[in-house]
């Protein structure tokens, strides 16, 4: 066998890994492969996207959880893929446009068509291609897009059926609108984001008599498409005033008081202006009261003649300007306060969103949301962590009919048609007719990916009978951030339920999402972002990978942060030395069964103990998707137990000269390591990897850790009695290292150490390796050690030891470095219990600031007792 390297280096392994991997078809599966099926679907990145930290986290979830259950025999196929992303591409290349003096319109739909697909050719799969850098053993040979012909198929027969069905039509009702883009957008497309407006109020006259009612609004300029009052029936400031008649200032009509349970009456004056055309709320007013809709703005948000000539033609915010100072000018403005309040922003272009009436197609949810909330409640898909069902149910119980048009030309082009004497005609295939026209909006992006789950598995309509669909749908296991839950894994479930009769997918996994260390959202304006491929090029993949697990506990949030990452750096360098250790004493030893009982040292009991309780702690994170508890379980497994004590102990056999023994110990280790390497394999593929073909000779291809058994736990290895044992040793080691690191003695030099304990049969038996884990010269155990001069007593767990003080250290120096350090302890005391002393200060601070006072107080005090036992201990040497 090649010696390992003396440090790891991601940058030369990780490739050569991937390549062979991906070489030898492990990432490939056909749907009559061995094995139990297991599928999941990529949720699709935006095809001219690339990585950030998000994608960086839900991509290695899933790779831990395809690789795992490749392991454990599974037919288990990861479908990769991406999205078209209407609005988000066609946004990308109509910037192009600008850049070179021209637009689409110019260029006409057909032509920028090719634009854009030049550009998804040019920059589109660079997503996928750095997923492969983060390790994702994706089955690429599979690799599919919402727009390629199989998904544009699927596509236009759903979309077709639902019309038939009497699920899609096309009406007017209020939408979301970019006045930059042009276009209708979905919820999800719309960001909320506070702001610092304005409250305006002002007063609507009566049309006979004096006075009037005062209304608020964020909006003054709406005010110019106001059909009606609202107050509250039970309001009984206003019952008088139901049915009066009020004057709009500005436009020769009037508008009614009316009474309407939704209105607040505790909001401002408990009177409420009603735009039907311009607010959601206000337009399921208008329906119920049947009022007129006055849609006051153009495509680009600026005012209609409908508004008068003094308005007519300004932008929103030049409307609002005008209309209160025409307020002003009649008398009728109240005042204007600083009001903070939510506007919504599309997600593309930042520019606020107007809602309004519009002519648009739209889906019936009510029956398939119905259908998909039963699913859930049936169980037939779960949610990990459960704590999000609730929500997701909410969700479904209130849905509103889904506006799916879009007035872009990048997409799924309706497919209805428009003859000349009005007539509609919605076809599965593309109309050649005189006079007849295509409808030119497309679809919204979420239309086609929430056909994803079986599109992927090639279903194109009824009559699709793939081997694909047969063996892996419903999917498994659906991974995706829980803000998208509503929006999109909604959608795949009705969808899929409606055309399959099977949910899509079996549990859905909600991870939270990464932030920076402090909790905050990482975003560009808080310079707080941080690139996962600048962290995989310094780092790794696998310490990146590591890092993003470790905080990513069911149903929380991600932190993250650069030196976390270095952290877990050197946790893929400890995995290695390990090995490389391991390796360098094997002698050629190779993974298999263990020795006899009677030929195991306490300390293979001990650690074969602790491999099978951390084997099933672990087990059981990974089935419940704790990925948090992994990973911690196998960091405290391997660096505190593994590498700080069992390589240590280990080594008094593998280098003595006793051959059963060290060969007993080798196969320990062997054992061990593989177990370890297999169960960190899914979350550390690649130096797991390296260390497993060098450990078992494996030759690589299909002779890889990545395709290797999972391992089983052996429940007969749990040895609690052993366990105790091995934790007296324990205990006496660390405190001789504590006495050395108090007092300045170094690893190397060695003293006898007289012992009286408990444990004595147990010292006694093994005092060679005692002495050895804590460098002692020898190891003297006694009936009782009686503290006299000279000496410093070192307790633990199970009794005392005692170290004669002559010869081993500097006592003129340590004396003076001991009173400095009691000297700072005590100033420290002082300090705290003046605080304490203050009536002041424990009657207003906080109690838990009061209690964290105390404590530190307590907790000096016992330190200055240690150091003043030291102290005398020393002082007898001198004197």
């Amino acid at each position: 066998m090649n010696e390992l390297p003396k440090a790891y280096d991601p940058a030369t392994v990780e490739p050569d890994l991937y390549a062979d991997w991906d070489e030898a078809g492990l990432f490939h599966a056909e749907p009559d492969d061995e094995g139990e099926p297991f599928s999941i679907v990529i949720p699709p990145p935006n095809v001219t996207g690339s990585l950030h930290v998000g994608h960086a986290l839900d991509n290695t979830i899933q790779d831990v959880i395809v690789r795992r259950e490749r392991m454990l025999g599974r037919n288990a196929v990861w479908i990769p893929g991406t999205d078209h992303a209407g609005i988000a591409t066609q946004n990308v290349v109509e910037k192009q446009l600008a850049a070179e003096g021209t637009d689409r319109h110019e260029l006409g739909r057909e032509a920028f068509l090719e634009r854009v697909w030049a550009f998804k050719e040019e920059a589109g799969g660079t997503i996928l291609r750095q997923l492969r850098k983060l390790g994702a053993s994706a089955d690429w040979e599979r690799e599919v897009f919402t727009f390629d012909g199989p998904r544009s198929n699927a596509v236009r027969e759903v979309f077709v059926s639902l019309y038939e069905q009497g699920l899609i039509y096309r009406g007017n009702r209020l939408i979301n609108w970019c006045p930059r883009c042009q276009t209708a957008l979905s919820d999800i497309e719309v960001e909320h984001e506070d702001v610092r407006g304005e409250l305006a109020r002002f007063r609507y006259p009566f049309v006979d008599g004096d006075g009037g009612v005062e209304v608020a609004t964020t909006r003054a300029e709406t005010m110019l498409g106001d059909t009606a009052v609202a107050v509250h029936p039970d309001d009984e400031r206003y019952a008088s005033l139901i049915g009066r008649e009020l004057r709009h200032p500005f436009q020769d009509r009037n508008l009614t008081v009316i009474a309407d349970a939704y209105v607040d009456p505790e909001f401002g004056s408990g009177a409420v202006k009603i735009t039907p055309a311009h607010d959601p709320n206000d337009h399921e007013i208008g329906l119920r009261h049947d009022l007129e809709v006055i849609d006051i703005f153009d495509d680009h948000a600026v005012t209609t003649t409908v508004v008068g000539e003094r308005f007519a033609g300004l932008d929103r915010t030049d409307a609002r300007r005008e209309v209160k100072a025409a307020l002003d000018e009649l008398g009728l403005l109240l005042g204007v306060d600083e009001h903070s309040h939510s506007v919504g922003h599309c997600s593309r272009c930042s520019t606020i969103v107007e809602p309004r009436l519009s002519l648009q197609w739209f889906v019936t949810m009510r029956q398939l949301a119905d259908a998909a909330a039963a699913a859930v409640r049936e169980g037939r898909t779960r949610f990990v962590p459960e704590s999000q069902t609730k929500t997701f149910l909410d969700w479904l119980d209130n849905l509103h009919d889904w506006c799916i048009s879009r007035q872009i030309w990048w997409g799924h082009r309706i497919p209805a048609w428009y003859g000349p004497d009005g007539e509609i005609e919605v076809s599965r295939e593309d109309l050649d007719r005189d006079g007849w026209v295509q409808d030119e909006d497309v679809l919204d992006t979420w239309f086609s990916s929430q056909l994803w789950p079986f599109s992927t598995l090639g279903w194109e309509g009824p009559d699709s009978h793939t081997p694909e669909l047969a063996t892996w749908y419903p999917t498994s296991t659906l991974v995706t951030g829980y803000d998208i839950n509503t929006f999109w894994v909604s959608r795949m479930l009705m969808i899929g339920l409606w055309f399959t009769g099977e949910v899509p997918f079996r549990l859905v996994h909600n991870h939270g999402l990464v932030r920076d260390e402090h909790g905050k959202k990482m975003s560009k304006s808080f310079g707080n972002v941080i690139d996962p491929l600048d962290l995989i090029d310094t780092y790794g993949a696998d310490a990146t990978r590591f890092a993003l697990l470790r905080s990513a506990a069911p149903g929380t949030d991600v932190p993250l942060a650069e030196e976390w990452v270095e952290g877990a750096k050197r946790f893929t360098n400890k995995i290695w030395n390990v090995g490389r250790f391991a390796l360098s004493q094997l002698d050629g030893t190779r993974p298999g069964p263990m020795p006899p009982a009677d030929e195991l040292a306490l300390e293979d009991r001990w650690m074969l103990s602790r491999l099978a309780a951390t084997h099933l702690e672990v087990d059981a994170a990974y089935t419940r998707y704790d990925w948090a508890v992994v990973a911690r379980g196998l960091y405290h497994f391997v660096w505190d137990e593994l590498a700080d004590w069992y390589l240590e102990a280990v080594k008094v056999r593998l280098y003595g000269d006793d051959p059963a023994a060290a060969d007993a110990a080798r196969r320990v280790l062997a054992g061990v390591l593989d177990a370890v390497l297999r169960l960190a394999h899914p979350m550390m593929p690649f130096v797991t990897e390296a260390l497993w073909r060098a450990l078992t000779g494996a030759a690589g291809g299909r002779d890889s850790l990545m395709v290797a058994a999972w391992p089983e736990p052996d429940r007969s290895f749990a040895d609690p009695e052993s366990e105790r044992r091995f934790a007296v040793i324990r205990s006496l080691v660390t405190e001789v290292n504590r006495f050395r690191s108090q007092n300045g003695v170094p690893p190397s030099t060695r003293f006898e150490l007289t012992v009286a304990s408990d444990e004595r049969a147990l010292l006694d038996g093994h005092a060679t390796l005692v002495s050895s884990l804590a460098g002692l010269s020898s190891l003297r155990t006694v009936d009782r050690v009686t503290e006299r001069p000279g000496t410093s007593t070192i307790r633990f767990d199970s009794g005392e030891g005692q170290v004669e003080l002559a010869g081993l250290i500097d006592v003129e120096a340590e004396l003076e470095r001991l009173n400095k350090e009691r000297g700072r302890a005590e100033a420290d005391r002082e300090r705290g219990a003046a605080k304490l002393a203050n009536d002041a200060f424990v009657e207003r601070a906080p109690a838990d600031v009061v209690d964290r006072e105390r404590a530190k107080v307590e907790q000096l005090s016992e330190a200055i007792a240690g150091l003043d036992e030291r102290i005398d201990a020393l002082g007898a040497l001198e004197r």
